[in-house]
């Protein structure tokens, strides 16, 4: 079962602190937790932490001092006053029970990150069900032509250095992801909050679009001190938003947002249009990314960016720079010509998105094969009529066993059985089980016109080192 977030706060966080001298992170191999493992660190903290499994998340936090634990341990050194933990590692943990009993301070990942960004004088969040990463990588590009931000990213990100956070050398401004699941967004302070699209995810917590809305409410309002800047398209953003007194807004339909994308032109893997805002300044935009949806991407970053008071110039310029995201229509070589793209994409919405996008790259007489891998058993269950019917533009899609991540399967649902619906749906779909089994059905069936898209927010892009994936560049 998940832990709950904390909300202890900036105060009694100071308090905790205070003349404490080393903080353990509990998943410290994670994306999330050793961006702020490594910002704890140039605090002047003693770190460590510990993690089911290596990586090179974890072996950089060794070379840059961090004591770090493979495998679950059951206690924790001395010397750390304090436990930070994400949410999913479960109660059971035996550090985290440990810490419980002997009374080392327990603060969840959102309620320690949110202490971490506090202080600084612009704090952009980035909320949102979908297009967070990207949407934070593309203020990465911004801000750091602009100034020296510091950045926490929910992805790995080309233009940090392949790393998911960078820290700039003072406090002037801090871009972050503002995840919303277990309402973990609700312990940060932003002075932009954007929200990209608000919808129904996260089933195991968040029960009905009420609930969610007026989450996300809630987060608008910590941005009490500041501005929030909210996707005038989105249905759910409209009901949550419409009317709010000193919002900004932008859009690709309505003309009256306060930013507007006009003359849209989308080729192969580029997107260009103009910005127009309302007070009449019009710039244009170059992104190289796959698929409408990053329209919206782009307009909320440039909004973001100008509330910050970045200009046009700087803008245009860093965006025509944009690399992209790890795992966001990542491009990853060829197998036998065929080029595969690795995505993050693990709810319906997303994966519709993604595959419109990756449509306009399949040449004439090819086909879109698409691997996917469900994410959680809640998920896959609740949203399950809804992923049925989300594969509509792939040719081919191969499912894989469900990745569990924290849950138990209490619903019974299977990856067998969403492939059966899929197929009713119209869409050729089979079940091929593990990812071992999964790479032997693709190296069977891809062709040299085709394009393979490797999907899901579990570990399916393992599944590249079980092929023969040639590297190269587009």
């Amino acid at each position: 079962m998940a832990l709950p977030n904390t909300s202890y706060g900036r105060e009694k966080i100071d308090a905790l602190m205070k003349n404490n001298e080393g903080v353990w992170f509990l998943g410290i191999g994670g994306v999330s937790m050793s961006a702020l493992a490594e910002m704890t660190l140039s605090k002047g903290y003693r770190v460590g932490g510990a993690d089911r499994t290596c990586n090179e998340r974890s072996e950089r936090l060794r070379r840059m001092g961090a004591e770090v634990e493979i495998g679950e341990g059951k206690s924790i050194p001395k010397g750390y006053g304090a436990v930070v933990y994400t949410v999913a590692i479960g109660e059971e943990n035996l550090q985290y029970v440990y810490a419980k009993n002997v009374g080392i301070p327990c603060i969840s990942r959102a309620d320690y990150m949110g202490w971490l960004t506090g202080g600084y004088g612009t704090r952009v969040g980035i909320a949102g069900m979908h297009g967070k990463s990207t949407c934070t990588a593309m203020c990465a590009e911004i801000f750091l032509r602009a100034g020296d931000p510091t950045v926490l990213a929910g992805a790995e990100l080309p233009a940090l250095g392949g790393k998911s956070c960078r820290i700039g050398k003072g406090k002037e401004t801090v871009v972050f992801e503002a995840c919303e699941y277990r309402d973990a967004f609700l312990r940060f302070r932003p002075n932009v909050a954007v929200v990209l699209n608000i919808g129904m995810d996260h089933v195991d917590y968040f029960k009905s679009m009420e609930q969610i809305r007026r989450s996300f409410q809630t987060y608008a309002d910590l941005a009490k001190d500041g501005v929030l800047l909210w996707n005038l398209d989105d249905p759910e953003s409209r009901t949550a938003f419409s009317g709010r007194e000193g919002a900004k807004t932008f859009s690709v339909d309505d003309p009256s947002a306060d930013f507007c994308a006009e003359d849209i032109r989308i080729n192969e893997g580029q997107i260009d249009f103009t910005v127009r805002e309302r007070g009449g300044e019009r710039y244009p935009i170059k992104v190289r990314a796959v698929g409408r949806h990053h329209i919206y991407n782009t307009l909320a970053a440039v909004g973001a960016a100008r509330l910050s008071g970045i200009t046009p110039e700087t803008i245009v310029k860093a965006m025509t720079q944009f690399r992209g995201a790890a795992r966001r229509m990542e491009y990853k070589g060829k197998i036998k010509g065929c080029p595969i793209y690795d995505d993050y994409a693990h709810h319906p919405d997303e994966i519709k998105a993604t595959l419109a996008g990756a449509r306009t790259l399949v040449p004439k007489g090819g086909r879109m094969v698409c691997v996917y891998q469900p994410h959680t058993y809640s998920r896959t269950a609740g949203l399950f009529d809804a992923f049925a019917k989300a594969f509509g533009e792939a040719d081919e899609v191969l499912f894989t066993d469900i990745y569990a991540a924290r849950e138990q399967n209490e619903s019974g649902v299977t990856a067998e059985a969403l492939a059966k619906a899929t197929s009713k749906n119209g869409t050729k779909a089979c079940y091929t089980g593990d990812l071992t089994k999964a790479a032997e059905a693709i190296a069977k069936r891809i062709k040299s016109n085709d394009v393979l898209l490797v999907m899901g927010a579990g570990d399916v892009d393992e599944i590249l080192k079980k092929l023969p994936v040639q590297t190269d560049k587009i």
